[in-house]
């Protein structure tokens, strides 16, 4: 089976592809930095080095392939990442009409519901609509909670500061967080399996209350009683642009911090729960925060 993977060798996208190779499958990696196309190829992998903001490499990397896992990067260099984002899933979609993939794994997101109303979750919730437009696919649509890994700026911020916060975290309802591992075990699952049909799968490995998160990482930093902080959006805005986000990435945060602050981000996660999360927790990343900042 012909596999493409997009997001060249992310925190996902890597054990996806190495999982792929291992089990036989012919695989192409797509990546933007031609630093990536030795290191693709020692997996055993075929590596197409490209823009997917070219049309025409995008149809041609896609062409042949059957099956694939489709995701937007995050480009942090872009100065309209909205743009940028609808641009990418444009192209994606014009490709899909000429080739041969039947079978698509789309890391979405929790929030993509709303389609409107959640900052950088609004193009996948376009991407997944202009999907379901395209006749004979089967289509998986992974939406993965708030991932760990945007912890690590709340403790830099505990560091620094000896606070926590954003501007959410005001009300009784719990962050929803997943570890990446967990997302590639998921997404390798339905990518070896193939499914028929269209379906939505939830992916989260844990859910705590801000104050939790403030109070775990504090404790594991050399913080205690760290309080949590609803920041206004003025002051996340502010915030975000002091850690180096141009006012594109800064106002889609913001706006996604407000889709979580109104309960509406996280609304379908709690009426479409899964049944079993994962099993790393939020003392599993104080753990490993721990041992990031002793190896650094």
């Amino acid at each position: 089976m012909k596999y493409l993977i997009t997001g060249s060798l992310g925190n996902i996208s890597l054990p996806v592809t190495k999982k792929l190779v291992a089990a036989g499958h012919d695989v192409t990696v797509l990546s933007s930095s031609s630093d990536k196309k030795a290191e693709i190829e020692a997996l055993g992998a075929h590596a197409a080095i490209g823009s997917v903001t070219d049309l025409a490499f995008v149809q041609s990397t896609f062409e042949d392939a059957e099956v694939a896992y489709l995701m937007i990067p995050s480009v942090f260099s872009v100065e309209d990442y909205a743009k940028f984002q609808h641009e990418v899933a444009d192209n994606y979609i014009a490709a899909l009409k000429g080739s041969s993939i039947k079978h698509i794994v789309l890391l979405s997101s929790i929030g993509a519901h709303l389609r409107n109303g959640a900052g950088p979750i609004d193009a996948l919730g376009y991407l997944e609509e202009q999907l379901l437009t395209l006749p004979d696919l089967h289509l998986k649509f992974l939406r993965p909670s708030y991932f760990f890994n945007n912890l690590y700026s709340v403790a830099g911020l505990i560091e620094q500061a000896g606070i926590a916060g954003n501007n959410f975290g005001d009300t009784d309802e719990k962050l929803i967080l997943v570890q990446t591992d967990h997302i590639a075990e998921v997404a390798t699952g339905h990518l070896l399996n193939l499914f028929s049909g269209n379906s939505i799968t939830y992916i989260s490995s844990d859910e705590r209350h801000p104050t939790e998160i403030a109070d775990i990482l504090g404790n594991a930093i050399g913080k205690p009683n760290t309080p949590w902080v609803t920041f206004t959006d003025e002051q996340a805005f502010e915030g975000l642009l002091g850690a180096g986000l141009n006012q594109s990435f800064a106002s889609a945060y913001v706006a996604m911090g407000q889709a979580i602050r109104s309960g509406k981000l996280q609304e379908d996660y709690w009426k479409n729960r899964p049944e079993k999360l994962g099993t790393y927790k939020l003392e599993d990343f104080a753990r490993d925060l721990v041992a990031s900042r002793t190896e650094a």
